[in-house]
């Protein structure tokens, strides 16, 4: 009696240990389940992402030999800021990326921090001789913690690649340009100045630009600065770019200066500001219609919404019509350290192509995608004069995913009322954007667009942009990567790009006036295919 209790008991045992472990299975394959499905849920169709870890700035963006070289900040070793390494990734065409192994690691000077590089033709460098190959050139901040402080030490120092950029060679004579003075002193963006036949490179310090030349790419001559008490100054200036480009219907051509600015951004934050002026090989000066409308109001950001920080040009890239190829890291400062994805942490936004315009509002960036996102198209949904009453569904996921969508849209004859689209889904998220036409001005309003509450400042308002075109009717381009939403309105003369993160895919896009029935001249809807 005594053995058969005992057998009972042993086996009442080994049920409850197996049954405890076939529960804590569960419950672990449904931890990694729901993590898996939230990280894909969240991961871009097709903006380029790092497979794991953190990424913020792209860098030393170049094309050659049918390539389009992205590096990035990187932090392999974890979800936030840290020890910076250049990523490096890939393209054929700017859209479809393939990630490379590390390109360019810290050593004795410091961490490896914004920067660019250029393809070297002429060898003008001398770093190609040995192996007789065009070499690429970056040029890139080193930055280093003093010991006992939190002040760093940052100096501008050179890498060389022979095999098209895969692999660096770190100049043995870095730092180039050394510093003792300037706490913020980084971010190095090299240009060819084709004119006068010299390289230009324009550097952050603080609150200016300062612009240097050189022949060989390793002797550095200071030349003039730029920007103190001029634009935006509500944070330190950041990852500057400098580049000419032909005004639209003209013979003339101007240059452009993008620089970046955190915080400060119109909306909160981080963005890029820019300036258009003339260089005549040492000083940059504003063209003085764009200084005296700068003055009145400052509304010259390459992009409005929260989310495009740090954009810069491709080197040896500008198209035959003269315009310029970028890219944007597609997070805010405000909160990119803490959105809802674990495994990896940020996204570029899509390559934008820059041209110049001048109208009876003078000077102004028109910027678009590349054409090569065409090339993506698959299903069409097409509908014209749609007459909009209340809440009007235009289209579902049924239809077209529009989890990767490029939709372009006319409104004809606008009316003094608000247009606002919607994109939703069945848990209640919403994003809201359009147009108010009484206040002339833009919106993307997040505030119920699914998770919000990791930080207060990620939907705390609802961002704004003043629109500058006097046309009677709205035009606009509309990109959609299953969290992130790019805007393209008036021919790209308004710019605005943000993310979000609904529980599940917003899968209906409706529209609705807000007093009155209006009519959509057209909507075209494309689903983006990238299996």
């Amino acid at each position: 009696m005594k053995l058969k209790k005992l057998i009972f008991i042993m086996l009442l045992l080994v049920a409850f240990i197996s049954c405890k472990k076939t529960t804590e299975a569960k419950q672990s394959d449904v931890e990694i389940a729901l993590s898996y499905s939230e990280e894909e849920l969240y991961r871009p169709n097709f903006h380029f992402t790092p497979k794991k870890a953190w990424m913020n700035d792209p860098n030393g963006m170049f094309f050659y030999n049918g390539y389009y070289h992205l590096y990035f900040q990187y932090h392999p070793e974890s979800n936030v800021w840290g020890p910076m390494h250049w990523g490096h990734a890939i393209s054929t065409d700017m859209i479809t990326w393939t990630e490379l192994p590390i390109a360019i690691y810290p050593d004795e000077l410091g961490t490896i921090f914004s920067g660019s590089a250029v393809v070297d033709i002429s060898n003008s460098s001398g770093f190609g001789e040995v192996s007789n190959a065009i070499p690429i050139v970056a040029m890139y901040t080193s930055s280093k913690q003093l010991e006992g402080t939190d002040n760093w030490k940052q100096t501008q120092s050179i890498a060389y690649s022979n095999d098209e950029g895969r692999t660096f060679t770190k100049y043995e004579n870095n730092p180039a340009i050394d510093n003792n003075e300037i706490k913020d002193f980084r971010d190095p963006k090299v240009t060819w100045d084709e004119e006068r036949e010299k390289w230009v490179m324009v550097l952050a310090a603080g609150d200016r630009i300062m612009f240097y030349d050189s022949k060989d790419l390793k002797k550095w001559n200071l030349l003039s600065d730029f920007g103190q008490g001029i634009g935006g100054h509500g944070g330190v200036w950041e990852c500057p770019d400098l580049f000419k480009l032909p005004v639209l219907g003209t013979e003339e051509s101007k240059w452009v200066l993008f620089v970046s600015i955190n915080p400060g951004g119109p909306n909160g934050g981080s963005a890029t500001q820019y300036f258009i002026g003339d260089f005549d090989g040492t000083t940059f000066t504003m063209d003085k219609d764009f200084e005296t409308a700068l003055n009145k109001e400052h509304n010259y950001w390459i992009d409005f919404g929260r989310d495009n920080y740090a954009g810069v040009s491709w080197s040896n890239a500008t198209r035959r019509d003269g315009s310029k190829l970028m890219l944007g890291w597609m997070s805010n400062w405000d909160y990119a350290q803490v959105v809802p994805t674990e495994t990896w942490r940020s996204a570029m936004t899509i390559a934008r192509k820059v041209q110049l315009q001048k109208n009876n509002n003078g000077y102004r960036l028109l910027i678009n995608p590349v054409e090569e996102l065409t090339n993506y198209r698959s299903t069409k949904y097409k509908k014209e004069n749609i007459v909009i009453k209340e809440d009007t569904k235009i289209i579902d996921s049924g239809a077209i995913d529009l989890a990767s969508a490029e939709i372009q849209f006319n409104i004809p004859n606008l009316k003094e009322t608000i247009y606002t689209f919607k994109l939703s889904n069945k848990l209640g998220d919403e994003l809201l954007f359009g147009y108010d036409n009484i206040k002339k001005k833009f919106f993307i309003n997040r505030k119920n667009s699914g998770k919000t509450s990791f930080s207060e400042k990620f939907a705390n308002k609802i961002s704004t942009a003043s629109r500058t075109s006097t046309n009677k009717n709205l035009s606009g381009t509309i990109i959609l990567d299953k969290t992130s939403i790019e805007l393209f309105f008036d021919n790209g003369e308004t710019v605005m790009t943000e993310i979000f993160f609904p529980n599940s895919p917003l899968d209906k896009l409706s529209i609705e006036p807000k007093d009155q029935e209006f009519i959509l001249g057209k909507i075209e809807i494309n689903k983006l295919n990238f299996n």
